[in-house]
């Protein structure tokens, strides 16, 4: 079904829909309606003496020159051009198809100017499969993503660089071939194409979106490793999360409940096992994959407002015959919400190879060293451990914050810049590591599961016949490599949960 937006009720889920699964999206009509008011006004502004920003004067420290009404056009299409400065690879197919539709809901409120055509062409590249190339880099999250968004948008006008049907194109051809025309921008049109934060807001999305599925997952594998090590299941017990129910960790506690129990292993430790605690990377799941899960609550509070907010300047309020400069485009909301994510991200991971390397270790799991049936002529699951470690010491690199590193732009007058896309690619990058590192420990702990001789959950047993279903055991040295790729590629597809959903009912 056709997905019609109308600046309010747009869901991360539709973006992930439109972005990765290229739903058909459409401007809502009665928001048609908005959309012309607003660009009315901007005209008749445009047709009169009065200065009023982006409409008939230069941009950032160039606003207090006055533009003539014959160089309005001219205006535009510079400022599309001189603002496409961007460099770096392109930005992910799926990246880019969030950028327009979000471009386009903010524009569909009616509170930018321009016109519904202008939006309904955003529109027509993504039902078309007309993919602006973006640069990466440029941005600094202060007027919006500038560099990048203009990049975007000078695909409109026939310029820059496109790929349509696999092929990388000038935007002109990109644009003919897919039976689409130009347009030539109207006053205030090109402005408010690039002032705003879709940039870092896509990608923040997107990777929000896998984020959560690996919140999931990471109990899942993480129960995995606590059957592996014959855990104990006493630290999960509900009366201990009421007396500290921070909402992450009593959902974790009654996931890792679920997932373990009717359990033979969990039995087996109550009788004659002398250990009366678990080791923290076991007992403490509940407290720390619940606070990665409440930080990640807490971005996608951020995002969904973002999402359908305006963020462009000046704003238009045609019911009231306003035009209103402001700092909308600022993306220090996003930012930090992103900087916060990329932490919780960040200790999924932590957590999860401090399990893989009590399961690697002969000394501490009570399993064969280095989980090989055969260790010494075998070095078994040995450097995968330390794959993982190195991918955890790189997130902790991207896990500094970037929303506190401002550098002022524009002569002076964009004093305080955001860094949000910054924050955006540290938390899409941390969100990959994360999923490989959960991939080492999904392989660890099945295969420590399978040396244990023990039969288990039907959860965890569902979750284990995922993985040997798509990665034999390992009797002898084989490159673990594919392996690992193999676990982040069913992790990312959420297999692991729709396998224990159907075995052992809802795990959240």
């Amino acid at each position: 079904m056709t997905l019609r937006i109308d600046g309010n009720n747009l869901s991360i889920a539709d973006i992930v829909s439109v972005a990765r699964r290229e739903t058909p999206v459409a401007l809502d009509r009665a928001s048609e309606q908005l959309v012309r008011a607003a660009a009315k006004l901007v005209a008749e502004v445009a047709d009169g003496n009065v200065a009023v920003y982006g409409i008939n004067t230069g941009f950032g420290d160039l606003s207090q020159v006055r533009i003539a009404r014959g160089d309005l056009a001219k205006l535009q299409l510079n400022l599309l051009r001189s603002h496409a400065a961007g460099v770096g690879d392109p930005l992910p197919q799926d990246v880019t198809r969030a950028i327009l539709l979000l471009r386009a809901n903010t524009l569909a409120a009616g509170r930018s100017g321009v016109r519904p055509e202008t939006i309904d062409l955003l529109l027509a590249l993504l039902n078309r499969g007309v993919h602006p190339v973006i640069p990466m880099h440029g941005s600094v999250g202060a007027s919006g993503d500038l560099a990048p968004l203009a990049h975007a948008a000078l695909v409109l006008v026939g310029e820059g660089e496109a790929t349509f049907e696999g092929k990388r194109l000038g935007g002109a051809e990109a644009l003919k071939r897919a039976d689409l025309r130009p347009i030539e921008l109207a006053p205030k049109e090109a402005l408010a194409l690039i002032n705003g934060t879709q940039v870092m807001t896509a990608i923040g999305c997107l990777a929000l979106h896998d984020a959560e599925v690996l919140c999931t997952s990471a109990d899942i594998i993480g129960a995995l490793s606590a059957e592996a090590l014959r855990a104990t299941d006493e630290a999960w017990d509900a009366s201990v999360h009421a007396e500290r129910p921070h909402p992450g960790q009593v959902l974790v506690a009654a996931n890792l409940r679920r997932l373990v129990h009717g359990s033979p292993i969990i039995a087996s430790h109550k009788i004659g096992d002398p250990r009366v605690q678990d080791p923290y990377s076991i007992r403490c799941m509940p407290q720390v994959h619940g606070a990665s899960r409440d930080a990640l609550a807490q971005t996608r509070r951020v995002l969904e407002i973002e999402i359908n907010s305006v963020t462009d300047n000046p704003l238009v309020f045609a019911e009231e015959k306003r035009i209103v400069s402001g700092g909308n485009f600022h993306g220090q909301p996003v930012a930090i919400a992103l900087d916060l994510a990329t932490i919780a991200v960040a200790e999924l991971a932590d957590i999860s190879e401090s399990r893989v390397d009590r399961m690697t270790n002969g000394r501490t799991s009570g399993l064969p060293a280095f989980l090989s049936p055969d260790p010494g002529t075998n070095s078994g699951f040995m450097v995968a451990q330390y794959t993982a470690a190195a991918l955890v010491a790189e997130n902790r690199l991207r896990a500094m914050p970037a929303s506190v590193e401002s550098i002022p732009t524009s002569a002076d007058m964009e004093d305080h810049v955001s860094m949000g896309v910054h924050a955006a690619h540290k938390l899409a990058a941390v969100v990959t590591n994360t999923r490989n590192v959960l991939a080492i420990e999904s392989l660890c702990a099945a295969q420590g599961l399978d040396l244990l001789g023990m039969t288990s959950s039907p959860a965890v047993e569902a979750a284990r016949r995922v993985v040997r279903e798509h990665v034999a055991r390992l009797e002898a040295d084989r490159s673990l490599a594919p392996d690992i790729s193999t676990m982040r590629d069913v992790i990312a597809r959420d297999l692991l949960a729709t396998a224990v959903r159907h075995a052992a009912g809802e795990i959240d």
